[in-house]
């Protein structure tokens, strides 16, 4: 290897191991940001096929303890990987994303790999098409590497996967095997989803960076439904700029899911990559939930409300907000009562009590009640719009009550998430903390709805702000 090559690889790898220990290894490839991984194979520096394989060791010496694959055949993926390499040495167009290994949530259906819904029901199941996300996703040059757990149809009981921090604690849920599978170095990119908390909480649990975007702006086709009102695409990974480039590859419009719509271009890498116009003015927004925090998070947040001074303001929400849980409650349970019915008509006892118990109370929910809550989502949206066209460029609250718990049986509280998911803003996960006990603790920043890339250039703000001290 040339001694350039090597330097150039050294600046662009960055492994943080359990303990936070820096590795600097050059053949450490799985190590490296999709970003700069990207850059490398386009200009010939690595191949796809070696960073896949790097990829491929690094699931065989942790995943037996991690847990974070429902289905991976190596031999498929480093197939993908050499047909990409082969595609870039014939002089051919490549992708954003040429031979960069991205990780599918077990929702999200693909036609040559198992899409099983975390559920006995679909067991063995192999979709005839890719949803569109995995679609452009291609597209764009990816690597589809495999299919990561979810909780039973991305609601509340648990799959196999492990915490990649300590094993013994939940990595949350339910896009659990997307976030642990990012975290562990396993793959640089996953998708996932959420509904309630599934992509903000398992992104602080372990430790990366989790984007969940405004609603209606990644299509949902060909994903499993649980609630149009409330479900969207979910973005992981390593950095904030793998972020941006992951969103700029699967933004767009999709006549076959009703709540995208046509739109110019977000320039998401650039703009993630700006300096703000003005340093960011922040709310910091407790929730009537506050008190669902560990101390150890509350006092977290204090310090960082302290280090920022006067570019924070604690915020009072409105009093009506109080009831968006509830709200939300109804919404979710009704719509899943509702997509789910076949479900429940023929292998209801095949499902999980949680399930069945989230079920019965959707199909109990009146009519009257759902459209109430379904009528209250704009005007409640439009109360925190005014909050950002007054001043604020974006809301800090927690993205859960605390770090992982010691509790495989449960992914741990979402109410730090319901709200945001509720109104259909953007919310990103920053991991920026660390518990006592050594486990990531994530900051939640939330922006207005379509502000996905200034939100992320925001976080990216903030990131440098605390690293400077």
């Amino acid at each position: 290897m040339k001694s350039s090559t090597e330097r150039l690889l050294r600046a662009c790898l960055r492994r943080r191991a359990h303990h936070g220990a820096l590795m600097m290894d050059p053949t450490d490839l799985h190590w490296l940001s999709a970003t700069d991984a990207a850059r490398l194979i386009r200009d010939g520096i690595i191949s796809s096929a070696e960073l896949v394989e790097a990829c491929l060791r690094r699931v065989h010496e942790v995943d037996a303890e991690v847990q974070a694959w429902a289905f991976l055949d190596p031999d498929h993926a480093l197939a993908q990987a050499r047909a990409a390499d082969a595609w870039r040495l014939e002089g051919r167009p490549t992708g954003p994303l040429h031979g960069v290994p991205v990780g599918i949530k077990d929702i999200i259906e693909t036609a040559d790999m198992p899409t099983e819904h975390g559920s006995v029901l679909y067991a063995g199941r192999t979709p005839s098409r890719d949803a569109t996300v995995v679609a452009m996703l291609r597209a764009a040059g990816a690597v589809i590497m495999g299919k990561t757990v979810t909780t039973e149809f991305a609601t509340y009981t648990p799959g196999k996967t492990r915490n990649p921090h300590d094993p013994g604690h939940t990595p949350g849920g339910s896009s659990s095997g997307s976030a642990a599978a990012v975290a562990a170095g396993m793959v640089p990119l996953a998708l996932g989803s959420q509904t309630n908390g599934s992509t903000i909480r398992p992104a602080s649990f372990c430790g990366v960076y989790g984007l969940k975007p405004s609603h209606g702006l990644i299509s949902r086709h060909g994903i499993l439904a649980l609630s149009r009102t409330l479900d969207h695409v979910g973005l992981f990974g390593r950095t904030i700029e793998d972020i941006a480039l992951l969103a700029a590859q699967i933004v767009g419009y999709d006549e076959r899911d009703p709540d995208t719509r046509p739109r110019a271009r977000i320039p998401f890498v650039e703009m993630a990559a700006e300096e703000p116009p003005l340093p960011p003015m922040f709310a910091f927004v407790k929730t009537p939930h506050w008190e669902r925090a560990d101390a150890e998070m509350q006092a977290a947040f204090a310090e960082l409300v302290e280090h920022l001074g006067d570019r924070v303001e604690e915020v009072e929400l409105f009093p009506s907000a109080v009831e968006a849980w509830e709200w939300h409650r109804r919404i979710m349970e009704a719509e899943m009562a509702a997509n789910l019915e076949r479900e429940w008509d023929k292998g209801r006892d095949r499902l999980s009590e949680s399930l069945r118990a989230q079920l019965e109370r959707g199909r109990e929910v009146r009519a009257l009640d759902y459209q109430r809550a379904v009528a209250r989502i704009g005007p409640t949206y439009e109360s925190f719009a005014e909050l950002f066209e007054q001043r604020y460029d974006a809301i800090l609250t927690p993205a859960a009550p605390g770090t992982a718990p010691k509790n495989l049986a449960s992914t741990r509280d979402p109410a730090f998430c319901t709200l945001w998911t509720l109104t259909g803003m953007p919310a990103l996960s920053v991991p920026l903390m660390q518990g006592a006990n050594g486990l990531p603790l994530g900051v939640q920043l939330v922006g207005p709805r379509d502000g996905d890339a200034r939100l992320l250039r925001t976080a990216r703000w903030l990131v440098t702000r605390l690293a400077a001290g």
